[in-house]
């Protein structure tokens, strides 16, 4: 399975596009893990993250550097901005991510700054062949009638844009607004084309779409619309841009002449791309394909006419004190240390090779975090395969230990009336049998495999097993805790259910890395039995 890591900045409330990445990941059999960096800590979308990384504000001189080097210590494949404010500055220094190997899905310089100022965004239409209402920037010489329209002239989400009715409303809102641009007011259906390309902006696929309902510059009711002049004029766009990645597209068609009115242009994701995605334009499956190096065609079968309405969630940023009902442990880790379990499988398989001296050298290996058993079997003169030394390995009756106080704890949340469940990603007879030599079978309510109910694809992130553990106690999902050890899988399903989330900082666990962010809502502990402290 590929391995792609992809840093998503300003993420914000972009719970939609990453919901189509981690779909897209499945779809292409990758092992896709998403880092979100914000400033605040606090953004809604960093709950859908693997990882959390905290930045300064996007205008700070040392901005980029803190992005380089979140790239360089974490192995970013791909950088994907979300919001105008740093589309430019990323640009820029597109240069310097490539050299440590991180790709940024951004533009041109002198095109970001074509779309960052209003008179230049109309200008380039006009160059391509195209009508766009044409801007002055100064009111007292605005003579293209009424009504008219005033917006900043490197703004965004209609923040400050307003309609205009006469002479005297002009010099009101000329007051009012910064650096501004008026141009004429265009009456009529408003559209977006989404348009994707690849890295040398050849377009794979362009969807317009009519924004039906719109809010705060938003869309939240849209209908697609394969117009066929619409497409035409984007390859038109395209051919003059040459976007790398997203681009969308906004126009007006004239209600009185049926022509269509080119109004701006977002270099980026737009908030309602999505939406296009769900058409059948899958931008982030065509982007994990360009990623691992397939050819990957136009995408023309789209869902023409189909609508899409939107409508806000909630996920808990900072927990309340909640009375808590039941609590569901992670396995590995958490309730016993894994590198028993690693060292129990060497063990076994010294015994089965009837060389001792085996178990030292594999352990030496994994300690030096190389793969142990592949190293043994290219590097010693044995007399199984690999494939049978890991059979050995997986169907091992490991020799394992609770950690201190565990079977306590349980016992006496039990005594509470809490209900107790493990979730625990992994092979089900290898999970199985931990769970049997532990005793944990005899003690607790209820026990989830996550490859029991399917596949990988049912692991952690995957909140499917939270979401059952939660049916069968008919508890609601805030009288529910979650306690895990790795930051960057565990928390990341009850989050986004509303449980309470208890980290436990086990520096000598596999997954455990200095450097991870936890997360506000997720309460933090040194080890197990801090627990009873917390609930």
């Amino acid at each position: 399975m590929e391995n792609i890591r992809i840093l998503f900045t300003g993420v914000g409330r972009r719970v939609e596009l990453l919901r189509a990445f981690r779909q897209a990941a499945l779809y292409e059999n990758v092992d896709l893990k998403i880092y979100g960096a914000d400033m605040a800590g606090t953004a809604p979308a960093l709950c859908y993250c693997d990882y959390m990384r905290k930045v300064c504000g996007m205008k700070e001189p040392g901005y980029i550097d803190e992005l380089l080097k979140i790239c360089k210590e974490d192995g970013i494949d791909l950088v994907i901005p979300t919001i105008d404010t740093d589309l430019l500055v990323l640009s820029e220094n597109r240069e310097k991510f490539e050299k440590c190997g991180t790709r940024v899905l951004i533009s041109a310089p002198e095109m970001i700054r074509i779309c960052r100022d209003k008179n230049n965004t109309s200008q380039f239409f006009a160059d391509c062949g195209l009508a766009a209402p044409m801007p002055v920037n100064d009111y007292k010489k605005y003579v293209s009638g009424f009504p008219a329209f005033i917006k900043p002239k490197d703004g965004s989400s209609s923040i400050n844009a307003y309609k205009v009715e006469d002479e005297e409303e002009l010099e009101m809102y000329a007051g009012m607004v910064e650096d501004y641009i008026v141009q004429p007011f265009v009456e009529g259906r408003e559209y977006t084309i989404d348009i994707f390309c690849d890295f040398e902006g050849r377009p794979l696929s362009i969807v317009p779409r009519e924004r039906m309902q719109v809010r705060a510059g938003e869309v939240l009711k849209t209908q697609i619309f394969m117009d066929e002049v619409m497409i035409a004029e984007a390859r038109a766009i395209c051919e003059k841009f040459r976007p790398c990645g997203p681009i969308t597209v906004q126009l007006i068609r004239d209600k009185n002449s049926g022509r269509n009115y080119y109004i701006e242009i977002n270099p980026r994701y737009g908030g309602g791309a999505p939406l296009s995605m769900k058409a059948g334009a899958r931008s982030a499956v065509m982007l994990m394909g360009l990623l691992l190096g397939k050819d990957v065609p136009y995408c023309d079968t789209i869902a023409d006419g189909a609508i899409y309405s939107r409508f806000d969630d909630s996920v808990c940023i900072r927990e309340g004190k909640a009375p808590i009902k039941g609590v569901i442990f992670d396995l590995d880790d958490t309730l016993y240390p894994e590198k028993e379990y690693v060292r129990s499988g060497y063990r076994k398989i010294a015994d089965a090779l009837g060389r001792p001296e085996c178990e030292d050298i594999l352990w030496g290996y994994f300690l030096q975090k190389k793969s142990a058993i592949d190293e043994l079997a290219a590097n010693y003169d044995i007399s199984f395969s690999k494939e049978e030394l890991l059979e050995i390995y997986r169907q091992q009756n490991p020799d394992i230990h609770l950690y201190e106080g565990a079977k306590e704890l349980i016992e006496g949340l039990k005594r509470k009336g809490i209900k107790v469940g493990i979730i625990t990603d992994g092979r089900v007879t290898g999970q199985s049998r931990k769970i049997e030599a532990l005793g944990l079978d005899k003690i607790i309510d209820d026990i989830i495999i996550t490859d029991f109910l399917g596949g990988v694809q049912f692991r952690k992130p995957c909140d499917i097993a939270f979401r059952i553990m939660q049916n069968r106690w008919r508890l609601p999902f805030e009288s529910i805790c979650y306690v895990g050890d790795n930051l960057s899988k565990d928390f990341n399903g009850p989050r986004q259910l509303g449980m309470k989330s208890i980290y436990i900082r086990n520096t000598d666990g596999l997954y455990y890395r200095e450097e991870d962010m936890v997360p506000e809502s997720v309460s933090e502990i040194d080890r197990l039995t801090d627990l009873e402290d917390i609930l």
